[in-house]
């Protein structure tokens, strides 16, 4: 079993990736399940504070429990490597850009899916209609956000899912359609029927940003951002995988987590305030789906991160593909 130059870089990649998604399971028990976090262990070990009041035995267990999260998927990230250990980079690459592919089209049947539901539920709301068709009890609860957010937007979050298990569209194109749809009805509504409501925009501002956001790191791998430099198109093949790799390292992925870390490390942050309140518009009975573009930044992120890690491993593989050319010649 060889453990070179080829799976020291699948191990860094992979381990990043899985650390990111640790921070996010984490994440979720720390502000969604008020588990104490993997910070609270240290404090309570005395090693980076002080705690006022040691932690119980259960809230021990917990932070025990998300501490040895991040040293597992270390081990479990070499494992699969030694397991893998003739893999080659370029298919480790490839594979996390399906990865990657999969969260995108999640994301986009579940705003399409979302955002028609949220978009007819309120407008019987703003109707006075979703207590005469659902009941009075099941009618006001469909009026909270809260409530339509777990039992309505995650359900369909779910079917989401599976639908972009058994595609292969990342559906772009008609994400851009349907923002020219939900534009155009709300000027025929406007200037013919004189009929406009808050959740109207709310539509376009939904599936809008969701477009741009989400189409982020599927351009980044199809080489569909713009580069603003006059160097790069000069350089060699060698210089091309160079500057991607270092690029990567030293600014896509550090930017990636900056917008996790900064969105997500407390209650308060801007990702995770809005996600945990399930905060919605204040300019009226507007669509209840507030909370979700806020996590479109965290979806953002991980994918881009993803991505990044994707360009890491295929232009490693590009310069140690040169550098056995180069060894090769020089034996000749």
């Amino acid at each position: 079993m060889n453990f070179g130059i080829n799976n020291q870089i699948r191990f860094i990649g992979i381990t990043i990736v899985a650390l990111t998604f640790i921070f996010l399971i984490n994440n979720f028990f720390n502000f969604w399940g008020n588990w104490p976090g993997v910070i609270m262990f240290f404090n309570h070990q005395g090693i980076l504070g002080e705690l006022k009041e040691p932690l119980t035995n259960t809230l021990l267990i917990q932070s025990i429990l998300q501490f040895l999260s991040y040293i597992f998927v270390i081990i479990l990230s070499l494992v699969y490597v030694l397991i893998t250990y003739n893999k080659n980079l370029q298919i480790e690459s490839r594979q996390l850009s399906d990865l990657a592919a999969y969260i995108i089209r999640t994301c986009f049947w579940g705003v399409l899916l979302i955002g028609i539901t949220d978009m007819i539920l309120s407008f019987l709301r703003v109707e006075d209609l979703l207590i005469p068709i659902f009941g009075e009890e099941l009618g006001m609860d469909l009026s909270r956000s809260n409530f339509r957010g777990v039992f309505v937007h995650f359900p369909l979050l779910i079917i989401s899912m599976i639908i972009a298990y058994y595609t292969s569209t990342l559906g772009f194109l008609w994400l851009s359609f349907l923002v020219v749809i939900a534009e155009f009805q709300i000027v025929i509504a406007r200037f013919i029927f004189s009929y406009e409501q808050t959740f109207m925009g709310d539509l376009v501002r939904f599936w809008y940003g969701a477009l741009f956001l989400f189409a982020s790191s599927y351009a980044l791998i199809n080489e569909g951002h713009v580069r603003v430099d006059i160097l790069f198109t000069k350089f060699s093949r060698k210089g091309k995988a160079l500057s991607n790799l270092i690029g990567s390292l030293i600014l896509g992925i550090p930017i990636c987590w900056v917008i996790l870390f900064r969105g997500m490390w407390c209650k308060q942050c801007v990702i995770n305030a809005p996600l945990t309140s399930f905060e919605t518009s204040m300019s009226g009975y507007g669509m209840q789906v507030k909370y979700l573009m806020a996590g479109f930044l965290a979806i953002y992120a991980l994918t881009m991160l993803i991505q990044f890690v994707s360009f890491f491993l295929s232009n490693s593989s590009i310069l140690i593909e040169e550098t056995k050319n180069k060894k090769q010649l020089k034996n000749i």
